[in-house]
């Protein structure tokens, strides 16, 4: 049986903690005991851990031998925040699709009132992320960024990743073409439009700055759609 994995609170040397909402699940809803042994993903690794000590609010571990992981590319994520709900879902799929970053950015699109109120729903991105990365049994929680506005959020990133803007109005190049194109070494980047897509203007901005443009199909897929779609896509090709 696939022992379950617990992403660790506190690390120090050989102990790792669990608190909160980990704690007490494995404490009132698992009814763990001292002895038992999970994975515990700590510092971008996973090694078994044997509970030493437990109560509702803290559960502490003695990590043992390190558990052998597959190495994974680097994917992340320039999401255009839009409707929140879809919004977290996406969020929750692309964690378990194995996103490295997520960064959400304030579109020309992007409604107003959602991008004013995106900065007081990072630290539920930030969980929901955590959470989904736990039940994926992944190694480490995907960093989300803080919202900022486009043209900013563009001008900070490297240059050397292979960025790729998903569009709906390019229709000569898809996206696994340019994906099997790329260094399979080189960070990989997804840009994902809001509601209604990027504007004309934006998807020029794209590619004056060395993006390429890349198409998911035929058919309008909503934004939540589309992150998933292309990180699928992306993860299965790399």
């Amino acid at each position: 049986m696939t022992r379950r994995r617990w992403i660790a609170d506190e690390v120090h040397g050989n102990r790792a903690t669990l608190t909160g909402q980990n704690a007490r699940h494995l404490a009132r809803v698992l009814r763990a005991r001292v002895g038992q042994e999970f994975d515990i993903s700590c510092d971008f690794s996973v090694r078994l851990g044997k509970i030493v000590t437990i109560d509702d609010d803290r559960v502490e571990l003695q990590l043992g031998a390190e558990i052998s992981q597959t190495a994974e590319s680097e994917i992340s994520l320039l999401l255009a925040v839009f409707k929140f709900d879809r919004m977290e879902w996406a969020i929750e799929k692309a964690t378990e699709l194995g996103v490295t970053k997520i960064l959400p950015v304030i579109a020309q699109r992007t409604d107003a009132h959602l991008g004013v109120a995106a900065a007081k729903r990072v630290e539920r991105w930030r969980k929901i992320a955590h959470e989904a990365a736990q039940q994926s049994r992944r190694t480490a929680v995907p960093e989300i960024l803080a919202p900022v506005k486009l043209n900013p959020a563009l001008a900070g990133i490297a240059e050397s990743s292979a960025r790729i803007v998903l569009s709906e109005t390019e229709k000569a190049v898809t996206l696994a073409e340019v994906v099997s194109a790329a260094d399979a070494d080189s960070p990989l980047l997804l840009a994902i439009g809001p509601e209604g897509g990027w504007t004309e203007d934006e998807v020029e901005t794209f590619v004056k700055l060395g993006w390429t443009s890349a198409s998911l199909g035929s058919t309008i897929l909503r934004a939540e759609t589309a992150a998933v779609a292309a990180l699928a896509i992306a993860r299965a090709l790399r």
